[in-house]
């Protein structure tokens, strides 16, 4: 059984072009980036350790293979983190055996609240890695409004991008952001509150989801484009604040990325009622 770890190396090793290592291409390659001996020999170690990585068979490699891994796949720092987590909970579920799906825990802090409040009129909200969407200020309320993300009791991004019909239009670049909510999930806190989502979310996402599951390729950073209903087209920075660790939870803001956007915010809030935070805590 494969496991995420063992899909991050295989992905990684897919992706890379031989001739920028110096290999040739040659017509003969069964595989569209390095053969696993090619890797293995960069990283110094097996043919057959290289395998049983790949394919879940060894869940305990030491941080000096990873390191070495690493180095052979030339991954920049954002992938080495994700790289070093993937180890963490191959490792962790190795360890616990079985365990017990379980939703994340929809439950905000008032602290979490209070700080939202300091942020009006501020577009902001808190989330989770799994896209649950736990409060938000009256102005995220605002442009999210007619859009469908927050018509669920229990709004969740995620699941509004990957079976909601309206996502592909209200976003711009509907791709980039089903590819950063997949990722995203596994940075969970818990495998098994990961896999409880994964689970639930699967057969209405279908292979949208899986196949990004399976990639665990760093999406890159770039502007959220949004086509709001009232005809802008809005574009945002995104900024995140790491909750405590053990709320498993961000206040994410958005920022105006140009001045249209910031235009169109200032006119929509001019047009509208206030409207008061509201949080759903489980």
């Amino acid at each position: 059984m494969s496991t995420p770890l063992g899909d991050f190396i295989r992905a990684a090793r897919d992706r890379i072009q031989p001739e920028t290592l110096g290999l040739p291409p040659g017509d003969r390659r069964r595989v569209p980036g390095l053969r696993r001996s090619e890797l293995a020999t960069r990283a110094g170690i097996s043919v057959e350790y290289l395998t049983r990585l790949e394919q879940g068979r060894d869940r305990h490699p030491s941080p000096g293979v990873v390191n070495a891994v690493a180095d052979a796949l030339s991954l920049d720092p954002a992938e080495r983190d994700h790289l070093r987590y993937l180890m963490k909970i191959t490792d962790g579920a190795a360890c616990t055996g079985a365990r017990v799906p379980a939703p994340p825990s929809r439950h905000v802090r008032a602290g979490a609240r209070q700080t939202l409040e300091l942020l009006e009129p501020a577009v902001a909200f808190v989330t989770n890695r799994w896209g649950d969407v736990l409060a938000w200020t009256s102005t995220f309320g605002l442009v999210m409004q007619d859009v469908g993300l927050l018509e669920p009791a229990e709004p969740n991004l995620t699941r509004f991008v990957f079976t909601d019909p309206r996502a592909r239009t209200f976003f711009l670049d509907w791709d980039q952001v089903a590819d950063e909510r997949a990722f995203d999930l596994w940075l969970g806190p818990s495998l098994e509150s990961t896999e409880w989502f994964i689970d639930q979310l699967t057969p209405l996402a279908g292979d949208e989801l899986t196949r990004r599951l399976h990639r665990h390729l760093t999406p890159p950073t770039v502007p959220l484009g949004l086509r709001h209903p009232s005809g802008h087209e809005l574009r945002w920075d995104r900024e995140t604040m790491e909750l405590p660790a053990a709320d498993a939870q961000q206040i994410v803001v958005l920022l105006p990325a140009d001045t249209d956007t910031e235009l169109a915010v200032a006119r929509l809030r001019h047009d509208a009622r206030s409207r008061p935070l509201r949080a759903v805590t489980g």
